[in-house]
């Protein structure tokens, strides 16, 4: 294993892991609790909560999304130097 691929799939997990944390985490307006991005708050909540769980939801997709391509790339350069050496 490079160290290409070792940076790759430590920042693939981070990444990964941290769109999870994000999205799981409790956003509020002024007090009022509006759930998080994965389990919005049950009932009616404030229009202001719509615009803080979509900002979180596009940050958690891009984490997520940036994290899935870092360990495609990690594991298209160990098939693409397998195929080198072989």
């Amino acid at each position: 294993m490079t160290a290409v691929n070792k940076v790759l799939i430590f920042a693939g997990v981070a990444l990964l892991l941290g769109g999870l944390g994000f999205g799981f985490r409790t956003v509020s307006i002024a007090g009022t609790p509006c759930g998080s991005v994965f389990q919005p708050a049950a009932g009616i909540t404030p229009m202001a909560c719509d615009g803080r769980l979509d900002s979180s939801g596009t940050l958690v997709t891009l984490l997520l999304v940036a994290g899935g391509l870092c360990l495609a790339a990690a594991l298209a350069v160990k098939v693409v130097r397998d195929r080198v050496t072989a």
